[in-house]
């Protein structure tokens, strides 16, 4: 094993590391405010959507698990952040309810290709523009509340940090310019909410 395929192994590990922990300090910022006004709940459904469609992505083409391992890890902690941002915004009701069974209905089709891997192949090649969007999304609802209170720039860090990482670590295992162009898109913009957050925590809340 050559000494860059040493150090992206390493990369790897700590990249699954860190996102054991990547929506904790986010998921405990809204349990201590007890608010998600500045959250966005159609951020975090797309991004529900590339963490789910990326992580069949990868499973089915059969890439190394190292290379991919934070998805399915992330997607445990996007359940209980989506679950707290709707009990906090009072959205949890039956409608929430037929969503997430509908989610997971459609989730194990992919999985277990009951729906043709050509759908899923389809739905990764709009991976980039669904996670920026989600991120785009997120932005938004910060700018627009001029606040950030709800927002945890740790987690933002993180997905910077660990994004970074794996274009170092995709380039190396595949060299999938779908991957790459994801996590080079996704650093830009995690790195602008992460900077966006800061910026609006550091500020004194205007009261009317």
């Amino acid at each position: 094993m050559s000494l860059m395929e040493r150090i992206a192994d390493l990369l790897s590990l700590i990249t699954i590391g860190m996102c054991f922990v990547l929506k904790i300090p986010q998921i405990l910022k809204l349990i201590s405010v007890k608010s998600a006004d500045e959250m966005s709940i159609m951020g975090l459904l797309l991004e529900l959507t590339s963490y789910t469609v990326m992580t069949g992505y990868n499973y089915l083409n059969g890439y190394s698990l190292l290379s991919y391992l934070e998805y399915p890890i992330i997607l445990m902690q996007e359940y209980i952040l989506i679950f707290f941002v709707l009990k906090y915004l009072k959205r949890i009701n039956m409608w929430s309810f037929l969503c997430a069974i509908i989610y997971f209905i459609l989730s194990s089709c992919l999985m277990l290709e009951i729906i043709p891997k050509t759908a899923l192949m389809f739905l990764a090649s709009l991976c980039t523009p669904i996670s920026a969007s989600s991120k785009i999304a997120q932005l938004l609802a910060i700018v627009r509340a001029k606040n950030a209170e709800s927002v945890s720039p740790l987690t933002w860090f993180i997905s910077t940090f660990t994004n970074l990482t794996r274009v170092f670590t995709i380039w190396m295992d595949s060299a999938d310019m779908l991957l790459l162009g994801n996590f080079i898109i996704s650093v830009l913009l995690s790195s602008t909410i992460m900077f966006s957050t800061i910026y609006y925590r550091s500020r004194p809340l205007k009261k009317d």
